[in-house]
């Protein structure tokens, strides 16, 4: 009984600990406000709001409620313990390993630390310099990032998508939804590099290709982020993507520039208008946040246009398929040879490294 003893307070000690981390009493304090507001009687009145709040509960019980569990786990083996009983040693003891094993996979979310790790990520994809196989990257790329949210359960939506001429994409945004994606994802936000033997050249020469990602999280809440509306330009006009006859022959895209700082998002995928313009007005809200963000800024009016160039050339993982294969992410030196694994959606070594490399960081 003392080795369980002993076992059962140091693992109370680490959940403590972790549930000050995570803020389990503002959690707890947040929820109670929301879950007060959604029993008023006019709760629904504004469907918008109400579906904001009720996701807003649904991702802090998804945060909180492992973690209680965890803690109604512990209680019970006390009370366990209190029967001093020798007979309830095997299953003390094979209680209190399932516990632990619990706590060393939750104890993954402690890395997500940061302000917005637990919002849903928008993931843009964009062809550089490459021709078509820079274009048929930019497609390998989306298939790894749908085939990991696929093995995550994680929910996918093509937001925008342009194809190019003769194969692969210009440029996809997806908006990814679950628990901690865009701390998942953020690992992902840079230059792509892929060496290979070009499928699209007659003689088959060694091909440099690169791709951008970038992600950013979702600002549900427009009030987040308020965007004076003399400082947007916003333009419509026709859509050529896909989505049927209405889709091509109205003016449903739409175009909307945040003029401080050049930032312009495009939106043609829907056949309406003014779910073209919500959803470019979300992601106009997401980058300023993100660029606010990195600014280390207070004030959204101080915010600077994205410096293109500079960020163009923040090369960040290599995939090389010839003469050898191997993939190495150039900020935590993590590589592997399973070149096939990672672009099926097996990216989460990657991630878990650049975890740990910013927190030993």
């Amino acid at each position: 009984m003392d080795d369980i003893n002993k076992k059962l307070e140091a693992l109370r000690a680490d959940v403590d600990e972790a549930l000050k981390k995570i803020g389990a009493d503002d959690i707890k304090k947040e929820l109670t406000d929301l879950k007060a507001q959604s029993q008023l009687d006019n709760f629904w009145a504004d469907n918008l709001k109400a579906q904001e709040i009720m996701k807003r509960v649904s991702r802090l019980e998804t945060k909180l409620n492992p973690w209680l569990d965890l803690e109604l786990g512990l209680k019970d083996i006390y009370e366990l313990l209190e029967a001093k009983d020798p007979s309830l040693l095997a299953e003390l003891s094979e209680q209190l390993d399932s516990l632990e094993k619990n706590f060393d996979r939750l104890k993954q979310q402690l890395k997500f630390s940061g302000q917005y790790d637990d919002f849903d990520a928008i993931v843009s994809i964009y062809s550089g310099a490459g021709g078509t196989d820079a274009q048929d990257w930019a497609q390998m790329l989306l298939r790894m990032y749908m085939r990991w949210a696929e093995k995550q359960n994680f929910k996918t939506i093509t937001v925008d998508e342009s194809t190019g001429e003769e194969a692969g994409i210009k440029s996809v945004t997806l908006e990814i939804n679950g628990p901690y994606a865009y701390g998942k994802l953020k690992s992902e936000h840079g230059v792509h590099r892929l060496v290979r033997l070009s499928p699209f050249n007659a003689d088959n020469l060694r091909q440099t290709s690169f791709a951008k990602v970038e992600v950013i999280h979702k600002i549900d809440k427009p009030e987040t982020i308020e965007i004076d509306n003399k400082d947007l330009k916003i333009d419509v006009y026709r859509s050529g993507g896909h989505g049927g006859q209405s889709v091509n022959t109205t003016d449903s895209a739409v175009r909307v520039t945040h003029v401080p700082t050049g930032i312009t998002v495009a939106i043609q995928n829907e056949r309406s208008q003014l779910q073209n313009k919500e959803t470019a007005l979300t992601i106009l809200r997401s980058r300023l946040a993100q660029m606010q963000l990195e600014q280390h800024l207070d004030n959204m009016s101080e915010l600077k246009g994205p410096n293109q160039s500079a960020e163009w050339g923040n090369q960040i993982r290599s995939y090389v398929l010839h003469p050898y294969k191997q993939v190495k992410d150039l900020r935590t030196r993590h590589e592997t040879s399973d070149v096939d694994g990672v672009l099926d959606g097996d990216i989460d070594p990657f991630i878990n490294a650049y975890l740990e490399h910013n927190l030993g960081n």
